[in-house]
């Protein structure tokens, strides 16, 4: 029997490089048939620092998933990151020409090319256009103007941007492994289309991503994208603050924070440590367990507290009624929910990974692989718009998630 339509995710994380293989299936849902997962080096707050080293890491992911596929992968869909990443609300407007007033495909083109005409350093290059509203003669809730009638389109859009040499130097180190880049795909956008369902977005929805370098954000409100991001805080910095706090090496204070780490305090009974035994020239050390958790405490906190800082700007908190979702290798950590319900209080905060999907329970199940098949299942949605005609589904796939 052949095989469905297959496609690749990419994931260039801090800690780890990721890569999914999906089979799209007839009925619209996805088989992950391969994963690969190599540690990552060469990597640092999500953008590459070292082409050479990094290369090896994904050519090692990529050979693992070929392998387990049984697949020979060429194109990858490439997820980017980076606190360089940034976002705007803009509107378009576009009036229509005199000698008619039914709104065509050309129109939507038009009003969405003005609302991407924003001022954006020459430096920076777009990378979303993410459509939230369409408005005919000010008449909002138009979900698809097309065959419609009117004179003024505007369209609402969420604009994702980053520096693009940074997303060349990711772009330059796949392409020397003779991949092809299919298309780039902001990593929390990526993420947000597995962990969240329609309803949540329909109600406001957060979801968070804390990732080894960095935690990406993606803020839905009444159905559609309005705040996204990228803080330049993760899991490593929890890993830095232990290894200085504690004077042990890396390795070490890797190792205890995801053996014996929690964010939250209290919960040791006095006099509670943990022995590290010594090898290696290390010469051993016994570390209070509740002066382990306030380290991490601290810095997770400081994380969230900053992501807060940030939504409260727009007033985004009172809007979201689905509440927030956690997902990324950092939501494993012990007491993350706890701490974020803390941070955010009155809103609910669940722990999630992606959903919908067949196949290889071990990777849909581990949060740790969200943002990679997200990025298939990104892939899925842009396949199945070139199939069906763009204009007219795009907008029912991004913001009401139906796809």
């Amino acid at each position: 029997m052949a095989r469905e339509e297959i496609v690749v995710g990419l994931d260039i994380g801090t800690s780890k490089v990721c890569v999914v293989v999906g089979e799209l299936q007839k009925d619209s849902s996805i088989k992950i048939i391969g994963v690969g997962e190599a540690a990552s080096r060469g990597v640092r707050k999500g953008e590459i620092v070292d082409f050479d080293i990094c290369g090896k890491c994904i050519r090692e992911a990529i050979v693992e998933a070929q392998e387990k596929s049984d697949v020979n992968i060429k194109n990858v869909y490439l997820g980017v990151t980076g606190s360089h990443m940034e976002s705007v609300n803009s509107r378009g407007s576009y009036m229509l020409p005199e000698e008619r007033d039914e709104i065509s495909n050309e129109d939507i083109e038009a009003v969405q090319n003005n609302a991407r005409d924003i001022p954006v350093s020459v430096h920076n290059t777009l990378l979303h256009t993410i459509l939230q509203h369409y408005y005919i003669d000010s008449q909002d809730g138009v979900l698809n103007p097309v065959g419609m009638f009117g004179r003024k389109l505007e369209a609402d859009c969420h604009i994702i941007h980053g520096i693009t040499s940074r997303i060349k130097n990711t772009t330059r180190c796949v392409k020397e492994l003779k991949l092809e880049v299919e298309d780039f795909v902001f990593n929390p956008f990526a993420s947000a289309q597995v962990v969240l369902d329609h309803q949540q977005k329909l109600a406001g929805a957060l979801a968070i991503d804390m990732g080894g370098g960095t935690t990406g954000y993606m803020a839905y409100i009444n159905g559609a994208v309005r705040y996204s991001g990228v803080l330049g805080l993760g899991g490593d910095h929890v890993t830095n603050d232990l290894s200085l706090g504690l004077r042990i090496p890396m390795a070490k204070a890797e190792k205890l924070k995801i053996e014996h780490g929690c964010a939250t305090i209290g919960n040791s009974e006095p006099g509670d440590v943990i022995s590290l035994r010594d090898e290696h020239g290390f010469a051993g050390k016994k570390i209070e367990r509740e002066t382990l958790n306030t380290i991490i405490r601290l810095r997770v906190r400081e994380t969230l507290e900053l992501l807060k800082e940030r939504l409260m700007k727009g007033n985004a908190l009172n809007m979201l009624g689905g509440g927030i979702v956690l997902t990324g290798g950092g939501s494993l950590m012990r007491g993350v929910k706890h701490l974020a319900e803390e941070v955010f209080p009155d809103i609910p905060v669940q722990l999630t990974r992606a959903q919908n999907m067949t196949g290889n329970i071990s990777a849909f199940e581990n949060p740790r692989y969200s943002t990679a098949i997200g990025l298939v299942k990104y892939a899925q949605a842009t396949i199945e718009l070139e199939h069906k005609g763009f204009f007219g589904s795009l907008f029912d796939w991004i913001v009401s998630g139906r796809k």
